[in-house]
């Protein structure tokens, strides 16, 4: 008879036969709840060491706080979890959906059955190879978020003692689809060639003033002014209050995205020719016209939405000769505005105050290229200068 089996230790538990199961079980009490009911934690095992062993393993886990049903937690239940109540209430509808995506389609599939407790750096670092041969970088860090997130929920509710996301190392993915800007030339044939296509009007708005496509979608008549104010001192130009985006809650990207642009020349221009048209366009539609004072819009009032623009952004760009409308994107009018802006010798610290970027010019230096009064000029000067003023000086009223 071993040592163990002899003697053992108070409070190390006590081992019994179980001839149903045909293993020696081990058991001990680990605490009182408030009822004064004993709370017990138990191991089995072929021999009485092994069931001590998962007992004592058992209680380890108790004592960090893991609940007995964690041994049973997987991957998909932790991730299912923080679907339905870890978000938030700041997370939107789009957000929610986006990431129930990502986790169907990278982390669940793939991980989903394994034991949350058993989860190595091994089993991660597997599965994130694999999927580096189909995400890029950036997507990739975006699939280990979630699951970081997951996880670290299931840990505040006793599931696992550690997160095993914050171990791995994140490979590199694919190569992204790489931005690209237009030429001078290319974005001056552009402005020629849609000039009388609906889209026309969202292209030189894009274009000329850098906003991000997001930003153009939600702008609002209310936050344009096309006339400006010659008398005030100094006098103010005609400008657009970038306040707005069709993101969750309509919030612009950052705070120092909210910004106030004078516009080129061109831009008010033509958004006065929109404007008559837009009106024509409600007359025609009569009581099938939705009332929601966006500058761009369906024929019918309706907001636009991401897939609305880049259809009707291509179908335009097939007026363009030498131009191959699927390797273009809206956005890419942005990286445009940067680069030509660079071009000219606008400097980036001042192109990054024109764009609204947080991060200041580094962040313009890096991502997009290959300023901070009331109304800011900078972009509306270089502007008319690139393009040339209009040919007509006056705009068309609204009726």
């Amino acid at each position: 008879m071993t040592e163990e089996k002899k003697r053992r230790g108070r409070g190390e538990g006590g081992v019994r036969w179980d001839e149903r199961r045909q293993r020696y079980i081990a058991e001990t009490t680990v605490d009182y709840n408030a009822n004064g009911k004993r709370i017990v934690r138990s191991g089995s095992g072929k021999s009485e060491t092994e069931a001590l062993r998962n007992m004592r393993a058992a209680v380890d886990k108790y004592r960090k706080g893991l609940v007995p049903e964690a041994r049973h937690y997987t991957v998909r239940k932790a991730v299912e979890n923080w679907l339905q109540y870890g978000q938030g209430s700041r997370a939107g509808e789009k957000t929610r959906e986006k990431n129930r995506i990502i986790c169907e389609t990278h982390i669940i599939p793939f991980i989903g059955g394994q034991k949350l407790q058993r989860l190595t750096v091994q089993h991660l670092d597997e599965w994130l190879a694999g999927r580096a041969e189909v995400l890029a970088t950036d997507s990739l860090r975006q699939v280990r978020r979630l699951l970081r997130q997951s996880i670290r929920r299931a840990m505040i509710h006793g599931m696992v003692d550690r997160n095993v996301a914050d171990l791995v190392d994140l490979p590199r993915g694919r190569a992204g689809r790489p931005s690209k800007s237009l030429t001078l030339a290319q974005a001056k044939a552009i402005l020629t060639a849609t000039e009388g296509d609906t889209m026309h009007p969202y292209i030189v708005v894009s274009l000329l003033t850098g906003a991000r496509t997001e930003e153009v979608r939600a702008l609002r008549w209310d936050h344009v002014n096309l006339d400006g104010d010659p008398d005030a001192d100094p006098p103010m130009p005609p400008h657009m209050f970038v306040w707005r985006s069709d993101r969750e809650g309509g919030e612009t990207k950052t705070r120092k995205s909210k910004r106030t642009l004078a516009l080129p020349k061109q831009v008010a221009v033509v958004l006065g020719e929109h404007r008559v048209r837009q009106a024509q366009w409600k007359r025609l539609a009569k009581e099938s016209w939705v009332e929601n004072d966006h500058v761009f819009t369906t024929t019918i009032g309706s907001a636009l939405d991401a897939a609305n623009v880049r259809r009707s952004f291509r179908r335009a760009l097939g007026k363009v000769e030498g131009i191959e409308p699927k390797e273009w994107t809206p956005r890419e009018l942005r990286h445009s505005f940067v680069s030509l802006l660079s071009e000219y010798g606008v400097s980036v610290e001042e192109i990054a105050r024109l764009v609204g970027h947080t991060g200041g010019s580094k962040v313009t230096e890096l991502i997009y290229r290959h300023e901070l009064r009331p109304v800011m000029e900078t972009g509306a000067q270089a502007m008319d200068a690139v393009f040339g003023k209009p040919g007509k000086e006056d705009r068309p009223e609204a009726s």
